[in-house]
């Protein structure tokens, strides 16, 4: 440890640096040197969890941009695509409203034959726009009424 030479601190400071000692670089006044050794782990398995979840985020980012262009799709605007077909789809058009002047035979009408509702059904499920769940839901609601 090496104390402050005399003659480098003036006169009138000599008082303030009596017993100082120079060679610590431990920041704050009675600290010690280092981390304790709990922090030291936390950050370590901090840093191998962080590295971890940004390489899964990465890797399946990847893998849906490839998936995405084998199939066909921009995967930039893939969802926005997705989401315009289902709504201009059949399935999500407005009932029409039926009021006392309607005819019957109108009413009844329907604006898509069974086949052809079925054959969308099939079409949005094949494309991924609906899952397998909302396929069969789709299918038994227009067989079923």
């Amino acid at each position: 440890m090496t104390r402050l030479r005399a003659e480098t601190i003036p006169p009138e400071l000599e008082h303030l640096f009596t017993d100082v000692e120079i060679g610590r670089t431990s920041g704050a006044a009675g600290m010690s040197d280092g981390l304790p050794a709990y922090l030291v782990v936390f950050l370590v398995l901090f840093g191998l969890a962080f590295v971890a979840a940004l390489t899964v985020i990465v890797v399946s980012g990847v893998r849906n941009y490839r998936l995405a262009k084998a199939r066909g799709y921009d995967p930039l605007t893939m969802e926005t695509e997705m989401a315009a077909r289902l709504m201009d789809s059949q399935l999500m058009q407005p009932a029409t409203p039926t009021d006392a002047t309607t005819a019957p035979s109108a009413m009844t009408a329907p604006s898509a034959t069974t086949e052809e509702r079925l054959a969308e059904i099939d079409s949005l499920h094949d494309r991924g726009v609906i899952t397998a769940d909302e396929r069969a839901a789709a299918r038994a609601k227009i067989l079923g009424g």
